[in-house]
């Protein structure tokens, strides 16, 4: 079937790994201690530090251990949806503030603006927050490409590598799996998403395979076309 809709990964796909590692958790890591302890008490923050206290198993976690543990989930990278959440209002506060600015490969800018004026639906599935993604497009340093995306995803529809992810994520497209095509840059990630029957493409930016998907090292070469 010829793809109508593109569902994209973030990081190593449209952005750069670096970018998440060495900017946006690190900035995370340095400012969250002082944003839970002077917002703890406001609705949404509230939620998400209960919901660590249940992820974590300790249903008595004062602010100072909350604190701990989420510093803990940053420097192993868990992906852990409160967390997610918690860095990405901290990040809104650094984007919002200028101190942030959204990496995106040009590639990636050109081929999405490409796509979108040529009738394709363009979505983002990542395992950080969908408030996180509207913020490295939003504030991204070629501008506000939000206005490019028809709709976001994040591990509330279920973990990346989970076939079902992607059947859920199909649903709330409303267009059969074989006409959404997947791009990422992880091996587990195409392979579920094919498995929920969409049509995938690795990208390969440092060059190399992801073994059983077409892999390229650049959207600009990305033939939909063909697909």
């Amino acid at each position: 079937m010829p793809v109508k809709a593109i569902l994209t990964d973030i990081e190593g796909t449209t952005s750069a790994v670096s970018f998440v590692f060495e900017v946006l958790f690190p900035f995370a890591a340095k400012h969250l201690p002082d944003f839970v302890r002077n917002h703890a008490d406001e609705p949404q923050v509230a939620e998400q530090l209960a919901a660590v206290r249940e992820e974590s198993g300790e249903a008595n976690a004062d602010v100072s251990r909350l604190i701990e543990i989420l510093l803990g989930w940053i420097a192993e990278d868990r992906k852990a949806t409160p967390l997610k959440a918690l860095q990405g209002m901290i990040w809104a506060e650094g984007y919002h503030s200028g101190q942030l600015k959204g990496h995106v490969y040009p590639d990636a800018v050109e081929a999405l603006k490409r796509w979108k004026q040529g009738g394709y639906d363009l979505y983002v599935y990542s395992s950080g927050s969908i408030q996180a993604q509207k913020l490295i497009f939003g504030c991204s340093v070629a501008g506000d490409l939000t206005p490019l995306f028809s709709g976001y995803f994040d591990t509330t529809s279920g973990p990346k590598r989970d076939a079902q992810s992607y059947r859920t994520i199909t649903q709330a497209i409303g267009r059969p799996a074989d006409e959404i095509l997947f791009l990422s840059d992880v091996v587990e990630e195409l392979d579920a998403a094919e498995q929920a029957g969409m049509q995938t493409v690795g990208l390969a930016r440092d060059g190399g395979e992801l073994a059983g998907h077409e892999s390229v090292v650049s959207f600009a070469v990305i033939d939909l076309n063909r697909l």
